[in-house]
């Protein structure tokens, strides 16, 4: 176990400055749009409505039995998306730890930054040629799209323990989140004002053309105001970045570092217990977000202008919940707060389950409650998990954070899908979401947080 581990504790981190950590912070803003326009709203109606009309479908139409065959494979036109979902997670498996090993071994690590962001960037707003019946164009531009926004977030994350000390980072990290959900939802309710203005009852060919502008807005979002973080952050490259300057290949020096982390992560016991916990409980809170939509409309037969609102709700109550966890988190610590976190997502599932059918001011309440929640349990999660990384080695931690982030979230809704399908109802299959919650807090209690701190080679904060 990790108590035979004695590593020496690694050297405070430089100190950082208040330009840098604002530029930190408005990364978060910029990719946020991404997150909430595109893949939240817009996207997933948008691309499959074009798959459709490949499919022989007429625009507007309520139903749509077609077929297209990308790479000679039949594919129902509904399950398009959904398919290129499950690859680009599988994608992001291999992707997102490699991205990391070459950011710890990187001078350089805004340049990598730059180049995931922009690219990312630059697909959503190629989006702009996804016309007609172009499916596979938009399918490819989606894959590009969102690994790199994945990439991005593990170089993005990996600066987190360079900006503040043990006792900061909780604080540093919840800015950062609030600020990320503020510029989502700001953008989100820019695009839906315009399109409940400007589409015309009848002309489903202009509510098309408005999601796709949508899409190519948060792409602009995301390019621009990225500048700000490539200009406000600095460089503080690891002992191995600075150890290989003018010697051997980034990108192979990058695949041999991430076989020898795969090979001596075991040393670190601990960080893998939090990780597993981390997976569990996480996976709740994702498919809760997923759900959330489907619930409303299927169960509590609610109209889509309710779920547009309590969307908005969520996104801008989850600014003021990420700063008031993290002001929390200052008084008793981020474990105990991301503890009582998951007391409180347990108990929004069993009000959840309560929820009457057709009113909309009890959902949008909860949706309230979730915002509250929501942004704090994932900002210090990540503040926490920093303190958990060897130093030297945070690019390739957060790619294996990633993927427990984005990587294994198909394991909620399989268990959604499997309890409706066995009792047709989605009441019971939200309740079994709690197991999601209730194993989380259980292994996430088992964690010896100062002792897993130690195991890294790193210093406890004062409050845990």
């Amino acid at each position: 176990m990790a108590e035979t581990v004695t590593p020496a504790v690694q050297d405070p981190p430089p100190a950082s400055t208040r330009r840098e950590r604002r530029g930190w912070y408005l990364y978060d803003w910029a990719n946020s749009a991404f997150q909430t326009t595109v893949i939240t709203v817009f996207l997933g109606p948008f691309l499959t409505t074009v798959t459709e009309l490949a499919a022989g479908c007429e625009l507007g139409a309520d139903s749509c039995e077609g077929y297209v065959h990308p790479l000679g494979i039949r594919v129902a036109a509904g399950s398009y998306y959904p398919y290129l979902i499950s690859l680009s997670v599988f994608l992001t498996v291999f992707v997102l730890p490699m991205m990391g090993a070459i950011a710890d071994r990187s001078m350089h690590k805004k340049r990598l930054l730059a180049a995931a962001a922009f690219t990312g960037a630059g697909a959503t707003i190629a989006m702009a040629f996804v016309t007609g019946d172009r499916y596979l164009l938009g399918g490819v531009l989606f894959l590009i799209a969102n690994i790199s926004f994945g990439a991005a977030v593990v170089v993005y994350n990996s600066f987190l323990p360079q900006l503040g000390g043990p006792d900061e980072r909780d604080a540093i990290s919840s800015r950062g989140w609030a600020i990320g959900y503020l510029g989502g939802g700001l953008l989100l309710a820019l695009n839906l004002v315009a399109v409940t203005m400007l589409s015309e009852e009848g002309n489903p060919q202009r509510t098309l053309d408005l999601a796709r502008w949508s899409i190519v807005s948060a792409g602009v979002w995301w390019a621009v105001f990225t500048l700000v973080p490539l200009r406000w952050l600095r460089e503080h490259p690891a002992a191995a970045a600075a150890a290989r300057v003018g010697g051997g290949n980034l990108l192979t020096d990058g695949f041999r570092q991430l076989g020898r982390t795969l090979r001596e992560i075991k040393a670190y016991p601990l960080t893998l217990f939090f990780l597993l916990a981390f997976l569990v409980y996480n996976d709740g809170i994702q498919t809760v977000i997923t759900l959330a939509s489907q619930y409303g409309t299927e169960e509590l037969k609610l109209e889509q202008s309710t779920l547009i609102v309590t969307i908005l709700l969520v996104q801008f109550l989850a600014f003021g919940g990420a700063l008031a966890l993290g002001a929390l988190a200052r008084r008793i610590g981020a474990w105990k707060t991301v503890l009582l976190s998951l007391v409180l997502w347990t108990g929004v599932i069993i009000a959840a389950f309560r929820l009457p059918a057709e009113a909309p001011l009890p959902f949008m309440a909860l949706g309230g409650a979730i915002g509250l929640v929501l942004g704090g349990s994932q900002a210090l999660s990540r503040s926490l998990f920093s303190q958990l990384i060897p130093t030297g080695k945070e690019g390739e931690y957060y790619g294996f954070y990633e993927i427990s982030d984005k990587g294994t979230s198909w394991l909620g809704p399989l268990a959604f899908g499997l309890v409706f399908q066995l009792t047709a109802s989605y009441r019971v299959g939200l309740v079994s979401l709690l197991i999601f919650f209730v194993l989380g807090f259980a292994l996430l209690a088992a964690v010896p947080i100062r002792r897993a701190i130690l195991a890294a080679g790193n210093t406890p904060p004062k409050v845990l």
